[in-house]
């Protein structure tokens, strides 16, 4: 976890700029995006695990269409929290290097990309918000990100808070000023609710270029790992930090 974002270097304690999402794995570039505008980002820790969404899973091109990878996890309980759930015993780094070596072998920037997933995957870690936790920190870590980067359980003053109600008390926690949300979350937010603690609410929209996915049409909103194995790291920052706009 890194400290001092380069959206607003010089913000004070009282008007950072802040985004609160689940950990993803290896998600598309607007999750980096929207931890590259903001000066604090919250990691959810203490939220039960959804089954369908795309906590332990993502997409990547394989012979043209996307195809999804996963993090196999331990049986657990539906009421577990993220923070409580483990990678099963049976998960085999190997089957996922294989999966990725196999769709990007010939990809132009594959041999430092898939460096950067052996060092995520080498981590050892069975945890399942460790392990996703040191994945995001790694990968901004290779995109330049500064961005301070928190667990939700470390910051809540209030327990028991939901929806709505728990981003604006997360906010007020961390003294914030200005809320971001992926652009997802248009219709889940309400600005006056925000405008009463003092928030100004806005949401990220991304919009990075196309770019060439071994000459077939192009598939977006793929993993990171698709448009790292594409591009130079360097046009990928770039991406990171310009492409998009705040509504």
């Amino acid at each position: 976890m890194t400290a001092s974002g380069p959206a607003v270097a010089a913000a004070s304690q009282t008007d950072r700029t802040v985004a609160i999402m689940q950990p993803y794995f290896l998600p598309y570039i607007g999750y980096y995006q929207l931890i590259a505008a903001v000066d604090l980002f919250v990691v959810y820790d203490a939220i039960k695990y959804t089954k369908r969404g795309w906590i332990n899973r993502n997409r990547l091109l394989q012979n043209g269409e996307p195809a999804v990878f996963t993090l196999p996890l331990r049986h657990g309980s539906d009421e577990l929290q993220i923070r409580e759930r483990e990678l099963a015993t049976t998960f085999r780094a190997a089957a996922l290097l294989n999966q990725v070596r196999g769709a990007y072998r010939r990809a132009p920037f594959f041999a430092p990309t898939y460096r950067l997933l052996e060092e995520i995957l080498s981590t050892g870690e069975m945890n399942l918000f460790r392990f996703l936790e040191a994945s995001v920190v790694t990968v901004c870590r290779y995109l330049g990100i500064e961005t301070e980067i928190r667990r939700s359980s470390d910051v809540e003053e209030e327990v028991g808070l939901r929806a709505q109600d728990r981003v604006i008390g997360i906010c007020g926690a961390v003294g914030a000023g200005r809320y971001i949300n992926a652009i997802g979350g248009v219709e889940l937010y309400e600005s006056e609710a925000f405008a009463a603690h003092g928030l100004e609410l806005r949401f990220i929209r991304p919009d990075p270029p196309a770019y060439e996915q071994f000459g077939a049409p192009f598939v977006p909103s793929l993993s990171i790992l698709d448009v790292l194995m594409f591009n130079p790291v360097t046009a990928v920052a770039d991406w990171v930090n310009t492409a998009y706009s705040l509504i």
